[in-house]
């Protein structure tokens, strides 16, 4: 995005990856602007971060969360948002329809609601020429009866969804009575792929690659969000995530959970329209700066240690590894893991993710709700009738 303004307003700043962007572009001589709804979260702590701005909960304040942008964006000079959480949506719905005065980093609200749309992704892959695996949707009773039968070989989840949340992997018949599907709240049943599951973080302008990091998770917090990532390189991952990008004339960050099977063949399962944990790959402000917002080459990951949040795996990986009862694995990953929170001279977010997971408990406690689901109910976006 040559000629961007020096000053870069990134949202989300409550997720490590919001944190990792600052970091990057401060590094590179941006100066950068964070906004978020917590009072405290774990980017704002960070010396990268010239002010933080509390924002109204854009799901349940849109109107209020549109304005506080609107007027932040000349008040501060910004001349570039990058979102990096849901949020994504919600500005893209601010932008549209309106002359404001920065330019977003992410598409319009129309190909962003197809790509999350876990039915209306998989259409989109077949019409540019992918090979995508099986995928019904299911709006009715009558829907779900259609695929009972078969249900051992398919994986069930809702159309609107993060984290792996409310999925029903290759499930009895029977577990399917827990399914309401309605074309208010629709779910999809996708054939079940054998294989290794990748990873994919990706940012692109103009349907031209400009960043690309392929990862594993180890471990996991829950069924879904990874908490330990490894890299890894993938030709025909690659070859898939340059079609997407291409096909849809990709401008932003954009995410895939793929699939590699026994013959090397790579589906996609699902697409997320922002960042994730694979940008903890770079490290280098200068060529990230260069390549995502200037005129460089793509920039390839410079980092090949694992990455992790320890307090995450603490809470989360050991729990796991006393189920499998494979503790010596656990230890291994602690010793060869790095902490993603890390940086030279900015040790303060470390301390901050006391604050703000405290933060997130008292929503958990109070909404009777996970603390993955406490982490982004403010900001989910599920669906134009929500």
């Amino acid at each position: 995005m040559p000629g961007a303004d020096n000053t870069v307003l990134i949202t989300g700043a409550r997720a490590p990856v919001a944190l990792h962007l600052a970091r990057l572009l401060d590094g590179a001589g941006r100066r950068v602007i964070l906004a978020d709804t917590p009072a405290r979260p774990i980017a704002a702590a960070s010396k990268a971060c010239a002010r933080y701005y509390r924002l109204p909960p854009p799901r349940f304040e849109p109107q209020a969360y549109a304005e506080a942008i609107e007027a932040l964006l000349p008040e501060e000079q910004i001349g570039l948002v990058i979102p990096t959480c849901e949020e994504v949506f919600h500005l893209a719905l601010t932008w549209r329809g309106r002359a404001m005065p920065a330019r977003l980093f992410a598409p319009g609200i129309e190909l962003l609601a197809e790509v999350h749309n876990k039915h209306a992704f998989m259409r989109l892959a077949e019409r540019i020429g992918l090979a995508v695996p099986e995928t019904t949707l299911l709006q009715s009773q009558a829907d779900l009866e259609a695929v009972r039968n078969r249900s051992h070989e398919l994986v069930f989840k809702p159309v609107w969804s993060r984290f792996a949340s409310h999925v029903l992997l290759r499930p009895s018949p029977g577990e399917l009575d827990a399914i309401n599907a309605s074309p208010a709240a629709p779910w999809v049943a996708q054939r079940f792929v054998e294989g290794e599951e990748i990873s994919a973080y990706a940012v692109a302008r103009d349907g031209r690659l400009k960043a690309l990091a392929l990862y594993r998770s180890l471990y996991r917090a829950g069924k879904g969000a990874g908490i330990y990532f490894e890299r890894m390189e993938d030709a025909a991952a690659r070859k898939l995530v340059e079609h997407i990008v291409a096909g849809t004339v990709w401008t932003g960050q954009i995410s895939f959970d793929l699939m590699r099977e026994a013959d090397g063949r790579v589906l996609p399962l699902e697409c997320n329209p922002r960042a994730v944990s694979g940008l903890h790959f770079f490290r280098d402000p200068a060529r990230f700066a260069e390549a995502v917002l200037g005129d460089g080459p793509e920039v390839p990951p410079d980092v090949t240690a694992p990455q992790t949040v320890r307090l995450a795996m603490w809470i989360y990986g050991l729990r796991a590894a006393l189920r499998s009862g494979d503790l010596g694995r656990f230890r291994k990953a602690m010793r060869e893991g790095r902490e993603l929170l890390d940086w030279p001279g900015d040790p303060a977010p470390m301390k901050a993710q006391w604050p703000a997971l405290v933060e997130i408990a008292r929503t958990a406690l109070r909404q009777r709700i996970s603390l993955q689901a406490a982490s982004t109910r403010d900001i989910e976006w599920n669906g134009p009738d929500e």
